[in-house]
Parts: structure tokens; C-alpha cells; sequence
């Protein structure tokens, strides 16, 4: 397993994070997975002896009951605080008062007070805000995160599911106040969506911040389980839960490429999917769930899979965006910056 820097502090987290969406399975949750304690248990137990020193949950998920689960399973395993990294998240609806929602300072400290409660955990390694709040000011946001930093819940913080611009801003609002940055950001992305290649991952780039990319599976669509010929995986969420949304069209094409470099290399077409992301540049720790510890385990073994230069060239060449403003014209414009170039393209 490799390790690499959470962003420019001087943590570091391994290059396969585990997702804690499955544990719990209530209500809304329950199409993504219900595991219960001893199987939690024994998934984290399972990372853990492979190397991952890295827990991705949600207050939100399972309505708070993953966080339970995750607690409680670190106290089974007697794993040392300090051995591993938790990150949970604040934004989604946690009740139905008017303020259990969102990302005001006062829902921020509730949030985080809660989350403590259920880890049953002094502290938050990791602290993302997990969506946009359109109606609350940046400026409270970063306040009210600088206000738990501050009082030692939680140690550093990132963002998840925003925009580059809003990034930056956040960023730069906490800069001139000398409050602490996001070093993270969290974000769907899968070789059949790489959407975040256009904007958030340069920022990220430029700014010294790791790249977390969720369902790099695409919501299980990218297994192996699905294929033209079959719609439906019968074993997968894919089947009563179609989400995250993609092109299908355009994945089957992928699915089919990764499908026969799979089989040159023995190993699945989930695997392959990973390996790819592994080589991105940006990334940092690739988040993934399960509900088996066989499927874990084969996940895992991405990290030991080398494609070779052609099968990065053919997997590039089917997953490629397609070109977008203003993105094809400072490509173009690029052309001949130096005097070199310029000479050879008279």
C-alpha cells in the first residue's frame, strides 16, 4: 500500500481509502447497503490489515448509524486512535427542524458535536462539508469550521461537491482571515465521468489540494456486473438505485475496452477501473465501499495491477472528454508559445 499527502499538511493517508456508505442501511441508505456491526467489523478489520489507514463516513449516513457502526467496530478491533484517519462529513438534513440542514455555523458546531457522540471519538481527522448551501454565506461556513478546528474536535478540513470557483473563494476568504483551508476535495469521479478533468482537478493542481474521488465505480455500474447485454447486475444497487447518473452508452464502450484488458491481465474489470484512477495525477486516496470482504479484497489488489502504456493509451483514447470552452481554445492558443514551436508551425 501506498502512501501519499493529505493535501500540504504533513498527514498521510493510504491510496485506498475505505467508504463507510454501506454500514447501517436505514432508511434512505438502505438501497446502498445495510451491513451490520459484526460485518463492519470485519470489513474495516480487513482494510486495515491491508494497509488502508484511511475511513471515509457521513453524519448523514444511514441517518447517523454508519458513524455508530464505525465507532463501535474500531473498539472491536482495538485498533489505536492514532493508527487510523476518520473522515465524516456536515450539510444534509439530519432532522426535520429548520436548521438540522445545511451549513450555517450553528448546524456545523451541532453537526460535529453529534458525530463525536456517535463515533464515540475525541476528535475529526477530516472534516468535509458535503454539498453546496446556497443560502448560507461562505464567510459564516468557513467561520463556523475555523470555530471547530479551533477547539480541537476536528483537525483539518475539506470540501466536497463544489465547484472550483467556490473552492478558491472559501479558500480565500479563510486565507485573509488566517483561518485554516480546505485540504481535500471530494468528488465523483470514475473513467466513465471525468468530468472534474475540466476545472476542479487543474485548481486542485495548482493549489496543493488531494483529489478523493467517490464511487470510482460509478455506483457499481463499472464492476463487471453490467454489460449491453445485461442491464441489470441482480446483486448490484445499480439495480433498484441508478445513481450516480452517467452516459451508459459511453460506458459500455469503456466497459468493453477495460473488459480485454482485464482478461490480459487475469483480473476484473473493477480492478482495471481502479488501476486506471491510481495513475491520475491529483489523486490522492480513492474511496471505495463494499459490502463483501471478497469484493474488498479484490479492490484492494488494485494497487498491484502495472498497465502497461498501451493499455493506459486505449483506455484514454475510450474515456476521453469531449473538448469544451474555453478549454479547446487555450489548447489551441498554446500552440507555438515557445519560439521553437512557433517556427515549426509557419
Amino acid at each position: 500500500m501506498k502512501y501519499n499527502q493529505l493535501g500540504k499538511t504533513g498527514v498521510l493517508v493510504s491510496e485506498l481509502c475505505l467508504g463507510a456508505m454501506t454500514f447501517g442501511g436505514k432508511g434512505y441508505w438502505e438501497a446502498i447497503g445495510k451491513l451490520p456491526e459484526d460485518e463492519v467489523t470485519l470489513l474495516i478489520k480487513t482494510a486495515i490489515d491491508s494497509g488502508i489507514n484511511f475511513i471515509d463516513t457521513a453524519n448523514a449516513y444511514s441517518e447517523g448509524l454508519s458513524e455508530i457502526l464505525l465507532g463501535k467496530a474500531l473498539k472491536n478491533i482495538g485498533i489505536s486512535r492514532d493508527a487510523v484517519v476518520i473522515a465524516s462529513k456536515v450539510r444534509l438534513r439530519m432532522g426535520p427542524a429548520a436548521n438540522q440542514v445545511g451549513l450555517s455555523r450553528l448546524h456545523i458546531n451541532d453537526s460535529v458535536n453529534d458525530s463525536l457522540t456517535r463515533l464515540d471519538l475525541s476528535h475529526i481527522d477530516l472534516l468535509y462539508i458535503h454539498g453546496v448551501d446556497p443560502i448560507t454565506p461562505l464567510e459564516e461556513t468557513m467561520r463556523g469550521l475555523e470555530d471547530v478546528v479551533r477547539s480541537g474536535k476536528v483537525r483539518y478540513l475539506g470540501i466536497s461537491n463544489h465547484p472550483a470557483w467556490m473552492v478558491m473563494k472559501a479558500n480565500g476568504i479563510a486565507d485573509k482571515m488566517g483561518w485554516t483551508k480546505f485540504v481535500a476535495s471530494q468528488n465523483f469521479y470514475s473513467i466513465a465521468s471525468r468530468d472534474i478533468e475540466r476545472e476542479i482537478v487543474p485548481m486542485a493542481l495548482s493549489e496543493g489540494i488531494g483529489i478523493m474521488p467517490w464511487s470510482p465505480l460509478a455506483g457499481g455500474f463499472l464492476s463487471g456486473k453490467f454489460t449491453r447485454n445485461k442491464e441489470k447486475a441482480g446483486d448490484s444497487r445499480r439495480d433498484t438505485f441508478d445513481f450516480p447518473p452517467l452516459n451508459k452508452a459511453k460506458a459500455y464502450d469503456i466497459i468493453d475496452v477495460m473488459d480485454k484488458i482485464g482478461k490480459k491481465h487475469s483480473v476484473s474489470v473493477a480492478r482495471v477501473a481502479l488501476a486506471w484512477m491510481l495513475t491520475k495525477p491529483g489523486v490522492t486516496s480513492i474511496i471505495i465501499g463494499a459490502k463483501k470482504k471478497e469484493q474488498l479484497l479484490d479492490n484492494i489488489e488494485a494497487i498491484n495491477l502495472k498497465l502497461s502504456n498501451e493499455d493506459l493509451a486505449e483506455l484514454e483514447t475510450i474515456s476521453a472528454l469531449t473538448p469544451e470552452y474555453p478549454a479547446w481554445m487555450v489548447n489551441r492558443q498554446m500552440t507555438g508559445r515557445f519560439p521553437e514551436q512557433e517556427n515549426k508551425t509557419k
